[in-house]
């Protein structure tokens, strides 16, 4: 059964057993996750970052940005999670998705080239920022895909 709306919850750590109908959202590992709304049980891992995913608050609703689309997952379910709404989103033809994959790797690349960049004459506010916790979430995110990637072969 397809969910509607997303119930946002703040955790420091995922559990391990997700609920339908909940966003767990980690800000100090720079994840959200959560059950794919079509209702196939797959869990969608949104790593935080200016080159992944962000994350909108609106008094106590939550808007996930940009799309979600699950390419990787038989379903490719594709929506947007808009103020705890789901709103389904068009189907993607494979050129679409390819396209799509393209983009966000040259969007990643030029994120890590600007970091790598700022790094090399850091400001006082990047002194002090948390640039690790992007470079955690994508380690975690790569560890949990790879895993999943063992158990469904």
């Amino acid at each position: 059964m397809k969910t509607k709306f997303l119930e946002p919850v703040w955790v420091e750590l995922v559990p391990d057993q997700l609920e339908d109908g909940k966003l767990y959202i980690s800000e100090k590992y720079a994840t959200a996750i959560h059950k794919c709304c079509c209702g196939c049980g797959e869990e969608v891992v949104t790593p935080l970052s200016p080159a992944d995913w962000r994350i909108i608050r609106t008094g106590q609703a939550i808007t996930l940005h940009p799309s979600i689309g699950n390419w990787s997952y038989p379903c490719q379910s594709h929506y947007i999670i808009r103020e705890n709404r789901v709103v389904w989103a068009a189907k993607m033809t494979p050129a679409q998705i390819k396209r799509n994959q393209q983009a966000d790797t040259q969007l990643k690349e030029r994120h890590i080239a600007e970091l790598n960049r700022r790094r090399v004459e850091p400001t006082e506010q990047q002194r002090t920022a948390p640039v690790e916790s992007v470079s955690f979430a994508s380690l975690i995110r790569s560890i949990w895909l790879y895993i999943k990637s063992i158990f469904k072969n």
